[in-house]
């Protein structure tokens, strides 16, 4: 194991030894490539380039407690990913093909998979991409799917701890029949003017509404939202927000524990009633609302009165948490051991 500060890694990029590649050509899926360079060499007028024809997806390994490392629920990253192939006509990589490059990557960086102790774990980067050279809007005719890995600490510099957001009303996400459901750069891209907005007034992350009526909840920055009252667990109804495998994952949770399970549209309004409330996904797992301020109307709906997480989100958090590290029983079958 490489001799690194696990404990205080922050989120972002570090190299790592090797990365996996394959690529479609006439019509088919090639074989698995191993590879230790960096770069890609890509045509200047790949369609990926000019017409965003990428995809990506993030998921992580974990070093647990007795030694084993364990990837969480891949077989559903691979599912997204095949949905966004087939919204922006890219060829689907099989489950097989996916869940099969994601071991391997993961086994041939084993030594840069975090400690337990540490609270780190190795985030995979799958990476589908059009390379072919054109210059007109239609699909490419050759791909290159790559994946990744590279060592992660927590995704907010306070780990489990909560955080202010503040509504953008001026910036949409995504339409509501447009691509907010893929997981494609393009929805990035979109989110980084409003995202440094919230940054500059000194917020964690912004807040959408929905692009039509501006009158529901759509989703936290490049996560999905969701709401704790009555015992009942409130997650956005919405076309354009990015069905989040770590929501689904605490939806289930959540019934689990014998919550009720709600996924509907929430008028902001609603906002005021909730007794706990949160931002989920891959790279936090949940990030805890303090309060999310709505600077156009002046209102301020303060979620957590003491500033701290509350106590459901909390069991959520530690329950999905211990199910990835495998230290409490796995009753759904969402982890793979990838290294015994």
């Amino acid at each position: 194991m490489k001799n690194l500060d696990w404990a205080n890694l922050s989120f972002g990029y570090m190299p790592t030894d090797y990365n996996v590649r394959c690529y479609y050509r006439d019509g088919k899926w090639g074989e698995i490539e191993v590879c230790s360079d960096e770069y890609l060499k890509l045509h200047m007028a790949a369609t990926s380039l000019h017409y965003g024809q990428e995809a990506f997806e993030g998921l992580k390994a974990f070093r647990c407690p007795d030694g084993k490392v364990r990837v969480f629920r891949m077989e559903e990253n691979a599912a997204r990913l095949q949905s966004t192939c087939r919204g922006i006509l890219m060829p689907e990589v099989s489950t097989e093909l996916f869940c099969e490059m994601v071991k391997k990557v993961v086994r041939l960086n084993q030594e840069w998979i975090p400690t337990y102790e540490s609270g780190a774990s190795l985030y995979i980067r799958p990476l589908l991409i059009g390379t072919s050279a054109q210059v007109g809007v239609h699909p490419a005719k050759e791909y290159v799917f790559l994946i990744f890995v590279t060592p992660v600490g927590p995704y907010f510099k306070g780990g489990f701890a909560t955080n202010p957001y503040v509504i953008i009303r001026d910036h949409d996400r995504s339409a509501p029949l447009g691509t907010g459901i893929y997981k494609v750069g393009g929805n990035y891209a979109a989110s980084l003017l409003a995202n440094k907005k919230a940054h500059d007034l000194g917020y964690a992350c912004e807040f959408y509404l929905d692009a039509k009526e501006k009158k529901y909840i759509d989703e936290c920055g490049a996560a999905n939202f969701f709401g704790i009252k009555d015992n009942t667990y409130v997650t956005p109804l919405s076309t354009s927000i990015l069905p989040s495998i770590t929501n689904k994952s605490l939806m289930q949770v959540a019934e689990d524990m014998g919550m009720k399970v709600e996924r509907r549209p929430i008028p902001e309004e609603e906002l005021e009633t909730f007794e706990e409330a949160g931002a989920c996904g891959t790279a936090a797992v949940i990030s805890p609302i303090s309060r999310i301020d709505d600077i156009e109307t002046g209102k301020s709906y303060v979620i957590s009165k003491d500033g701290k997480p509350g106590p459901i989100s909390e069991k959520l958090y530690k329950h999905l948490r211990n199910i990835q590290y495998g230290i409490e029983e796995d009753i759904h079958g969402w982890t793979t051991v990838v290294i015994e």
